[in-house]
């Protein structure tokens, strides 16, 4: 029942309309025209202000025909840089790319995409489903911080699908890990390099003492932590009084999270303080831990449905976070699904026409399941 060159049609344009991080607004306009055509209950939250964005996140509720338990989708709207201008080509080989010059949008349109033509294909064959709400967030990929913003009191789902992550449609993330964002700060003291430099005390040469004896990248099979942004100093002929790092840890059990930043932090103390100068290390959890049993209903529900169409299921542990880990953190069971996005946050970013249509016919049954639970 997948129309697929309306699918792709829409994929396309939606690909074509901007909406980096911050920038959704219109992005979220073209959301409101699509689903606002079945007068569907919409409504746009304050995430916008507090992000200094223009958009908030959009709630969309899709009132059921049958009783049954409430299905929550997930997607967010943004997308990172290069994402202005976008033209999204299809070639004779049947995948979707862009031009070269920018990403493609496929993280995450091609999910939203995918939920939009399951909702077609609902509407326009009147088929029976349960009730469902549709979350469209903002700010995704600068830490989730649209879905950190939401009101989850507004949801009656207790059960939900992210569709947010690689891996051909049928893969459903089962872990992930928790996430700390780290920032390191260095107090040094300035003086002029090149007349009085043994006044100084050089906040960026004592960083860098920490920080190569500080461990880094991958600790162990759940466990990585990096160092990723460096800012100091005013000019060249300035000793640096300051030197900033923004880093991060992550694992898989909060335990290991708690002792690998104990450990980063008591390092990174250490040395700046022997060193002369003064250390401040700033701590805070982006995101908690996921993982779901196998015998969950949210697992075996995308398992049903994908074994109905079928497509061949894989329960895979990642590494990274998405907006699963915040669902899941206010009491929603919720499965990231794999929509076969590949390359993503690269230039060389795709998805094959195949996936895209696998992934509406996942949504689709996995709607048509739900009436049984």
């Amino acid at each position: 029942m997948i129309n697929r060159e309306r699918l792709v049609n829409n994929f396309m344009n939606m690909v074509a309309v901007d909406s980096v991080s911050k920038q959704e607004g219109a992005f979220r306009d073209l959301l409101k025209r699509e689903f606002g055509r079945w007068g569907f209950q919409l409504s746009e939250d304050g995430a916008g202000e507090i992000l200094q964005g223009e958009s908030g996140n959009l709630l969309v509720k899709v009132p059921g025909t049958l009783a049954g338990n409430t299905i929550l989708l997930v997607t967010h709207m943004d997308t990172v840089v290069p994402g202005h201008n976008i033209k999204a080509v299809r070639g004779p080989d049947e995948i979707i790319r862009s031009e070269g010059q920018t990403i493609l949008g496929a993280d995450d349109k091609a999910g939203i995409a995918a939920i939009l033509e399951a909702i077609e294909v609902i509407m326009e064959n009147r088929l029976p489903h349960p009730p469902l709400e549709l979350l469209f967030t903002v700010s995704e990929e600068q830490g989730l911080l649209g879905a950190k913003n939401f009101d989850f009191a507004k949801l009656q789902a207790r059960i939900g699908y992210v569709l947010d992550s690689g891996g051909a449609p049928g893969t459903i993330v089962t872990q992930s890990p928790c996430q700390n964002e780290i920032e390191y700060l260095v107090k040094g003291r300035a003086a002029h390099a090149g007349i009085n430099p043994e006044d100084g005390l050089n906040a960026i040469q004592v960083m860098a003492k920490a920080l190569a004896k500080m461990p880094c990248g991958r600790i162990d099979e759940e466990t990585t932590c990096n160092f990723g942004v460096i800012e100091g100093g005013l000019a060249r002929n300035i000793v640096a009084a300051s030197c900033r790092v923004k880093g991060e840890a992550r694992s898989l059990k909060r335990s290991k999270l708690e002792q690998l930043t104990g450990q980063l932090a008591e390092i990174f103390s250490t040395e700046v303080t022997q060193n002369g100068c003064k250390a401040e290390v700033e701590i805070s959890l982006l995101y908690p831990e996921t993982t779901l049993s196998p015998d969950e209903d949210v697992v075996k529900l995308a398992q049903r449905a994908a074994d109905r169409i079928g497509l061949t299921t894989r329960l895979i542990s990642t590494g990274g976070g998405s907006d699963a880990s915040v669902v899941n953190g206010h009491n929603i069971r919720c499965a990231n699904l794999g929509i076969g996005m590949n390359a993503v946050h690269s230039t060389e970013e795709y998805i094959r026409v195949e996936d895209l249509v696998n992934d509406a016919r996942w949504v689709l049954s996995i709607i048509e399941e739900a009436v049984q639970i």
